[in-house]
């Protein structure tokens, strides 16, 4: 769009998409009497993209226009049938309708227009397939009338848009594997009925999208149950266990309990999400309708709110649930690891007691060798200085060997002391000098 204008300041280069956001899916307008057949797809990214592709070729074999490359929305009438498909974050969806001709609202489907081969290669998983009559008014909206179109199942009755509408449904698949929905037109334009009939599809597609964590959640429950009595078990063995060995063991479990809580938590994360944010959707919805309600039925609101939220409650329980156990886990192993860091401390305690005495009991026996050192020396000295005393004339002096060799015996021993003395203190302070 910007090549079609030229404004003198910039602009984002997203300002166009954000304004073209608003319009990716337009209402639809939708004429009555109609029959709708609704299709949507969970499907991963490269299966849309070949959803697509299919679109593509659908629109080649009945020679009309295909969709541009990258749209979120398409609409194209075929003939005999108009299509709608929409590419969403996690589905696509695809809406057949045409004009409604027959007595029986779901005789004769719209969706049997369709080349069998092309509906049986469309990718991803159908979770929501079912069938939307708009009706003018024709039929018997008594409820044993309606009821035989519903195969007998009980009954959703309520009046949209402030009674100018009718609005029927069992929530339930239907012999042909298809839902089933009632609209009477009573009163209300095109594009009201377009934009209540859209809301429909969106409802009961968001509805079913939402309750897929519902199994998940039921299926995780024994493992949690299972987690939070070994957890708790722990606990109650912390107090007991008073070996390194044993608390190395509980926080090892501990880490495998957490690395096991932490794998629930990457499997439901996403899903659990996006039922909150469908279940949000859903309950929009069913505000837009502005149902009324029928004396004797239960409104699609009433229904939602007591088979719908029960589940929706389940699964934030769940997920509260694996939050609280993962917290709790964390304080545990907070527990522990102050437990063998205490431990530790008292280990390394002890061992710098029984280094200190060590220290002490070798620094006294190396003084004592020290002594025995200077002793030794301190003799041999002597006994050098005799062999050189007797090589001297000392009567010449007056003097006498032993005499003179008992007075050198103190000198010899305060030289070798002195000396060896200096030595130690030199040895100590030369490392000392290095380190700075």
């Amino acid at each position: 769009m910007s090549d079609y204008y030229c404004l003198p300041f910039s602009t984002h280069p997203l300002r166009d998409a954000l304004y073209d956001e608003l319009h990716a899916r337009p209402f639809q307008v939708v004429s009555t009497p109609q029959q709708i057949s609704h299709l949507a797809f969970k499907a991963e990214p490269h299966e849309q993209n070949a959803a697509f592709e299919r679109l593509c070729e659908l629109c080649q074999r009945y020679r009309v226009e295909g969709p541009a490359a990258e749209t979120v929305s398409f609409q194209q009438d075929f003939g005999e049938f108009a299509v709608r498909w929409e590419r969403h974050m996690e589905f696509y969806a695809l809406t057949f309708k045409r004009p409604r001709g027959t007595a029986h609202p779901f005789a004769e489907r719209v969706i049997d227009l369709l080349p069998e081969d092309w509906l049986a290669s469309l990718p991803g998983q159908a979770v929501a397939a079912f069938h939307l009559v708009v009706d003018d008014g024709s039929l018997e909206t008594d409820p044993e009338a309606l009821t035989t179109h519903f195969e007998g199942e009980r009954l959703i009755i309520s009046q949209p848009k402030g009674g100018k509408a009718f609005f029927c449904t069992a929530f339930k698949l239907h012999s042909d594997g298809f839902g089933r929905f009632l609209v009477q037109n009573r009163g209300i334009s095109d594009y009201q009925m377009g934009r209540l009939v859209q809301r429909i599809m969106e409802m009961e597609t968001y509805r079913l999208l939402a309750q897929l964590s519902i199994p998940l959640a039921k299926k995780l429950s024994p493992g949690l149950n299972e987690m939070d009595q070994q957890l708790a078990e722990m606990l109650a063995r912390m107090p007991k266990t008073d070996s390194s060995s044993g608390e190395r063991g509980m926080l090892e479990s501990l880490s495998r309990l957490s690395a096991r809580l932490e794998t629930f938590r990457a499997i439901t994360n996403y899903r659990f999400s996006a039922t909150r944010a469908y279940h949000a959707l859903v309950s929009m919805r069913l505000q837009n309708i502005e149902e009324e309600p029928v004396d004797g039925f239960m409104t699609a609101n009433e229904f939602m709110s007591r088979r719908l939220a029960p589940g929706m409650r389940t699964c934030e329980a769940v997920q509260n649930w694996m939050e609280d156990l993962s917290r709790r886990i964390e304080r545990a192993g907070d527990l522990l690891r102050t437990r063998v860091n205490l431990t530790m401390q008292e280990q390394n305690k002890s061992l710098l007691a029984s280094m200190n005495r060590r220290s002490r009991l070798q620094f006294r026996l190396q003084e004592t060798v020290e002594g025995l050192s200077v002793a030794a020396i301190s003799y041999y000295l002597v006994g050098l200085i005799g062999y050189l005393l007797a090589g001297l004339p000392l009567e010449e002096y007056g003097l006498q060997k032993n005499l003179v060799l008992a007075a050198m015996v103190p000198v010899v021993l305060f030289g070798v002391w002195w000396t060896i003395k200096r030595m130690k203190h030199r040895l100590i302070k030369e490392p000392a000098r290095a380190e700075e």
